[in-house]
């Protein structure tokens, strides 16, 4: 009935399968997608859901942000399990691709009229300077963020460089052959993408200390002194020039795949938002113009041939 009202109403539904909501029994008894077993839950899960919605789902969405329970639940300590763990994190990524793979082979088999993709949040890597070092660092910054879900699930391969780093740092996942075919195998039909904030890198200029291993080993986060910020929260930069960066870089280096802006954004506090007007209407004037800015962006980079559908 909910989708049936929304279509009536001319809004076109996406279902998204997973969202940073592992199920708890799955998480205590398996750990969650540290386990293989639980991909094949999750197509199952996937095929159930298919199978139910399947004729009135046009587009569907395995995963939203995949990289964010790897960084968050193994390496940076802010989703749980909390655990810090570099060959954990790899399996886990390894794991949430190979899901992904499953679900698409699900929807394939129901030869359903409607098409499958996933969002991934993607964060172009900015330098400090030109220098060789810093591009470098850059270099290492856009392989761990983004080409560890986009070469697999879009070019059809895993990044030789990132597989000899793992190596190298005893973290390479265990996986069969199977299973690496099944995900370079797999096809999606678009890209979602997600953009709130830029990075910016540098060459390592101290030690690294951390006892586990994380893709910071190869560079450091920079705060850029003329970038412009977020005073509300966080103090995030705001930069809309990466909304066309990321659409070049889709249509140069990944087929122009047809992919959609799924988030973006800026995080604000309540309390900086201030209180409604006699109309009940906050002044939400900041968002709006930001949103404006980064939306300039996109029809810039959709006229430079971006195949951008929404």
């Amino acid at each position: 009935a909910y989708l049936d009202e929304m279509i009536e109403n001319g809004i076109e539904p996406m279902i998204n399968l997973y969202h940073f909501d592992m199920p708890e029994a799955l998480q205590k008894q398996y750990g969650g997608f540290e386990s293989a077993h639980v991909t094949d839950l999750f197509a199952r899960f996937a095929r159930t859901a298919f199978e139910l919605f399947g004729h009135k789902v046009k587009y569907w969405i395995t995963f939203n942000e995949p990289i964010v329970p790897v960084e968050g639940g193994y390496l940076y300590d802010f989703h749980y399990p909390c655990k810090k763990d570099g060959r954990l994190a790899a399996q886990v990524a390894f794991n949430i691709m190979l899901a992904h793979a499953k679900a698409v082979r699900e929807f394939r088999a129901l030869a359903l009229e409607s098409g499958i993709g996933v969002v991934l949040n993607l964060t172009p890597s900015y330098t400090r300077n030109d220098s060789a070092e810093d591009q470098k660092a850059a270099w290492y910054a856009d392989l761990f963020f983004n080409r560890s879900f986009l070469d697999p699930l879009v070019k059809h391969q895993f990044p030789k460089a990132l597989c000899e780093i793992l190596a190298a740092h005893d973290c390479l996942p265990e996986v069969t052959k199977a299973d690496v075919e099944l995900i370079t195998g797999s096809r999606v039909d678009f890209l979602g993408v997600n953009y709130y904030v830029p990075r910016r890198v540098k060459a390592r200029e101290s030690d690294y200390t951390l006892d586990y291993f994380t893709p910071e080993f190869y560079f450091e986060n920079y705060v850029n002194p003329q970038g412009r910020f977020n005073p509300y929260r966080d103090n995030n930069e705001i930069l809309p020039q990466a909304i066309y960066d990321i659409a070049a870089n889709i249509r140069d280096n990944y087929g122009n795949i047809k992919w959609f802006l799924a988030e973006i954004g800026i995080a604000m506090d309540i309390e900086s938002e201030g209180e409604p007007g006699e109309d009940g209407v906050i002044d939400d004037s900041f968002r709006i113009g930001l949103m404006e800015e980064h939306l300039v962006q996109l029809h810039r980079a959709i006229a430079d041939g971006a195949n951008c559908f929404g």
